[in-house]
C-alpha cells in the first residue's frame, strides 16, 4: 500500500526521504508529502498530489532543511486525491506530523468523539485522526512516545505510523499494530532511518530491524529502542539484507516491468539455489521447520493467496497432488477466514505472497494458527511478516526486489518454489523415488535456459501482436488442467496494465458460456503445450476457429499441427508437464507489456493498483 521513509542523523533529511520514497512509489503514487524539521527554519511541510515528480518540482521551488524528517507516498483509501488528504498530517498544535500505512476501522467514531471536543480537521483521512489522537495526548503527558502508545491503543485495524514532534527534535516514533505493513529500522553510524519497505534505506544501511505486531520503536540518531505497545521492553538483534540497491534500479530497461521479466532466468536459477543435490535425487528446503516425519502427517492442504499469487497457488495444486499424493484445497485469501474453515489436525496451510505483508494472506495464516495448523510461507521479501509469523518456516523466492506492480519473476519464481515444496512433499511421504526426482530435477536445471529462450522469441512477435490489436476491447485467454491458472493469468495481466478486459477460462469450459462472446474481432489466446489433453486443446481451438475468432496459440517446439490452425504461434521449449507453466506463462506477460506500451498506458504503475495490499 503506502510507502514510508523517515530519518534522523547529521545529513540533510530531505535527499534521504525523497530518495527513498522514490524506491516506494510502486506502493501508493496518488500523491506524496515530506516533513522536514530544522530549529531555526521551523517545520516545513510540502505536499502534493499525483507522482512523486510533482513533490519533486515544489520542493524545488520551495527548498527545505533539516536533519530530521519523514515522508509518504500515498494510495488512497479514505478521502478523495487531494493536497489536504496527502500526508503527512498535523495535530491540532500543528507541532506534531504523523505519517500512516492502513486503515482506521473506527475512525470514525474516534472522529466523532474529537469534533465533540472542538477539534477541526482539513482532511477527511483517518490519518489525521491519528495525528490529533497523538496532539491530544502529548498535551496530556509531554512525552511523544506515550502519546503514541496511548494513541494506538485507541486504534481498530492494522496500521503501521511514523510520528515527529517539534518539541522532540532528537527523535521520532514508530509504530505498528497488526498486519498493516512493514516497519523497518536501518542503523547507521550516527543516524537512523525507518521506512515501510527494504528497497527505501538500502542505499545507506543493510543493518536493519524489524518491528513486529503491537510494537513500538523510539528512534534516534544512535539508534533504536524497542518496547511492545505496553511498554515491555523487547531485545531483538539486528539483520544483516544482502540485497543490493542497484538491482531495484531499472539500468538499461525502459520500465521495471520489462527488466523484471528479463531477470526471470536469474529468478528461476536463485530459487534452485543450495536447495538440490542431482547426485542423491533430494531437495533440500534450509528454512522450513518441518521434517519428514511432520510432513508425513499432512492429509490435506489450504492453499492460500491473493491476485497474480492465487494464480501461483492454483497451479501448486496440480503440482502437490500430483508428486506428493495430498489434497489440496485453493482459497482466495480475502474469503478464507470468512467462510470459518474447518481445517483438521492433518491440515497444512501453504501461503503465497510475494509482498509477505498482504493483510488478507496475513490474516489466512493467523486463522490457521488459531487453529493449530502450521503453515509455510512461499514468499519473496526476507523479513516480511509472513516469512516471520509462518511457524512451518518461509520458502524464500529469493527473486530480489520486484517494483512493477504487475508481478513477473515472482510469480514465475513462486512456481519453482511449489514445484520444490511439491518435491520435498513426495520425497519426505515416500511418493517419490530418488530416480524420479533426478529427473524432475534436471527439468528444473534446464529451466532458466528455456525461460531465456521464451523471452528472446516472443517480445518480437509480442511487438508485432501489438501493433495489430492494441485497440480491441476485450480478449479471451483458454487453458485446460495447470494451463488454466496461466490462462487467469495473462488475462490479468493484460487487464492490469493496459486496461483491456480479458477473462481466462478453461477451454473445456468454452460452450458454456464464453463462446457466446467470439466472433471476428476478438482475440483468443491459446495455451496449447504437447501434453495429455493436447488433442482436446486442438479441438477447442477449432471451435474458436468456426466462430471466426482470432488465434494466438501458445505452443511446444516442433508443433507443425498447432502452427497449421492459428493465426500466430508462439512456441515455447518443451519441460515436464508440470513446469510448462512457467514457461507458457512469460509470452503472456510479455504481450501484456507491448499491449500497454502501445496503448501508451503506465506500465509499472498502473491506475488504482499498487503493489502490496495492506487493507482489506
Amino acid at each position: 500500500m503506502c510507502g514510508i521513509v523517515g530519518y534522523i542523523g547529521p545529513r540533510e533529511a530531505t535527499e534521504i526521504v525523497v530518495g527513498g520514497l522514490q524506491r516506494l512509489e510502486y506502493r501508493g503514487y496518488d500523491s506524496a508529502g515530506v516533513a522536514i524539521y530544522d530549529p531555526a527554519a521551523g517545520l516545513q511541510l510540502r505536499r502534493s498530489i499525483g507522482k512523486l515528480g510533482n513533490l519533486l518540482q515544489r520542493i524545488g521551488r520551495e527548498p527545505t532543511v533539516g536533519c530530521l524528517g519523514l515522508g509518504h507516498t500515498r494510495w488512497a483509501t479514505h478521502g478523495g486525491v487531494t493536497e489536504e488528504n496527502a500526508h503527512p498530517h498535523r495535530d491540532a498544535s500543528g507541532s506534531i506530523v504523523v505519517i500512516q500505512n492502513g486503515i482506521v476501522e473506527n475512525y470514525l467514531e474516534l472522529k466523532a468523539n474529537m469534533l465533540a471536543d472542538g477539534h477541526h480537521f482539513v482532511s477527511q483521512t483517518d490519518t489525521e485522526v491519528i495525528a490529533h489522537l497523538v496532539g491530544h495526548y502529548y498535551q496530556r503527558t509531554g512525552s511523544l512516545e506515550a502519546a503514541v502508545r496511548q494513541a494506538v491503543a485507541e486504534l481498530r485495524g492494522g496500521n503501521a505510523l511514523v510520528a515527529l514532534c517539534i518539541h522532540e527534535p532528537d527523535r521520532l516514533v514508530a509504530a505498528r499494530l497488526g498486519n498493516a505493513g512493514g516497519v523497518v529500522i536501518g542503523l547507521g553510524a550516527g543516524e537512523t532511518f525507518v521506512a515501510s519497505d527494504v528497497p527505501a534505506i538500502l542505499d545507506h544501511t543493510r543493518s536493519l530491524l524489524f518491528l513486529e505486531d503491537h510494537e513500538l520503536a523510539v528512534i534516534t540518531r544512535e539508534g533504536a529502542q524497542l518496547s511492545k505497545l505496553d511498554g515491555t521492553p523487547v531485545s531483538r538483534q539486528p539483520v544483516t539484507m544482502s540485497w543490493d540497491p542497484v538491482a531495484a534500479a531499472r539500468g538499461d530497461f525502459k520500465h521495471f516491468m520489462q527488466k523484471e521479466i528479463h531477470e526471470q532466468p536469474r529468478a528461476l536459477t536463485d530459487v534452485l539455489r543450495g536447495r538440490i543435490d542431482q547426485d542423491a535425487g533430494s531437495v533440500h528446503l534450509e528454512d522450513l521447520r518441518l521434517d519428514d516425519a511432520a510432513l508425513r502427517q499432512v492429509g490435506r492442504i489450504y492453499a492460500t493467496a491473493c491476485g497474480t499469487a492465487w494464480h501461483a497457488a492454483l497451479v501448486a495444486k496440480f503440482m502437490i497432488e500430483s508428486l506428493a499424493r495430498v489434497r489440496v484445497e485453493v482459497d482466495y485469501a480475502s474469503e478464507f477466514r470468512y467462510r470459518e474453515p474447518v481445517l483438521g489436525a492433518d491440515a497444512l496451510l501453504l501461503a503465497f505472497t510475494q509482498s509477505g505483508e498482504t493483510v488478507d494472506t496475513l490474516a489466512a495464516m493467523e486463522e490457521a494458527r488459531n487453529q493449530g495448523v502450521p503453515s509455510i510461507a512461499i514468499v519473496n521479501a526476507i523479513g516480511s511478516q509472513a516469512a516471520r509469523v509462518a511457524d512451518g518456516g518461509p520458502l524464500y523466492l529469493h527473486a530480489g526486489p520486484e517494483i512493477g506492480v504487475a508481478s513477473t519473476k515472482a510469480f514465475t519464481s513462486m512456481l519453482v518454489a511449489a514445484y520444490l515444496f511439491a518435491l520435498r512433499l513426495g520425497q519426505a511421504r515416500g511418493t517419490l523415488t530418488a530416480a524420479q526426482i533426478r529427473i524432475a530435477l534436471q527439468a528444473l536445471v534446464e529451466l532458466p535456459g528455456k525461460a531465456a529462450t521464451v523471452i528472446e522469441r516472443a517480445v518480437p512477435v509480442c511487438e508485432a501482436l501489438a501493433e495489430r490489436y492494441h485497440r480491441v476491447s476485450n480478449a479471451l485467454f483458454l487453458g485446460r488442467q495447470a494451463n488454466y491458472p496461466i490462462a487467469l493469468e495473462g488475462a490479468l495481466k493484460l487487464k492490469e496494465i493496459s486496461y483491456i478486459h480479458a477473462e481466462g477460462y478453461p477451454a473445456g469450459e468454452m460452450k458454456h458460456g464464453p463462446i457466446a462472446l467470439i466472433d471476428e474481432d476478438l482475440p483468443v489466446i491459446c495455451i496449447a503445450p504437447r501434453d495429455h489433453i493436447y488433442a482436446k486443446m486442438l479441438s477447442n481451438i477449432e471451435q474458436v476457429r468456426a466462430r471466426h475468432g482470432q488465434v494466438l496459440a501458445i505452443g511446444t517446439d516442433g508443433d507443425d499441427q498447432l502452427a497449421a490452425k492459428a493465426d500466430r504461434v508462439i512456441l515455447v521449449p518443451a519441460t515436464i508437464p508440470l513446469l510448462q507453466p512457467v514457461l507458457t506463462v512469460i509470452p503472456l506477460q510479455i504481450f501484456a507489456y507491448a499491449m500497454a506500451l502501445r496503448r501508451g498506458c503506465d506500465v509499472d504503475q498502473p491506475r488504482n493498483l499498487a503493489k502490496s495490499v495492506t487493507v482489506e
